[in-house]
């Protein structure tokens, strides 16, 4: 079953929106790689990510550095750049400082 992260606040969240080209071609795996990729990095707090027809992953950081230093990984650079070539079609990258949290879970 799926899963909502809750993370400390203040944070920083990177809300990644894309739009993909057809079919698989290693995405699948790229996307799980880059992941636990991710979750190793100093300062990760947490993902969320749904598709449908547009694809969103929320990843979100302690700080500003921290998803600098995200940014700037060789193996997550090569990954974007391969993005770019087979794999979207579009997206966008954006960052928000997260403020407050608020939570519900059900009982039932």
């Amino acid at each position: 079953m799926a899963k909502l992260v809750s993370v400390p606040v203040p944070c920083y969240a990177v809300i990644f929106s894309s739009l993909r080209t057809e079919g698989d071609d290693g995405y699948g795996a790229m996307a799980q790689r880059m992941q636990e990729l991710a979750r190793r990095q100093e300062g990760f707090l947490g993902v969320e990510s749904a598709r449908e027809t547009i694809g969103i992953t929320v990843s979100y950081w302690r700080d500003r550095e921290s998803i600098a230093r995200w940014k700037a990984d060789a193996e997550h650079r090569a990954v974007q750049e391969l993005g770019r070539e087979k794999w979207y079609a579009s997206y966008r990258i954006r960052m928000a400082k997260v403020e407050e949290e608020r939570a519900f879970e059900s009982q039932g």
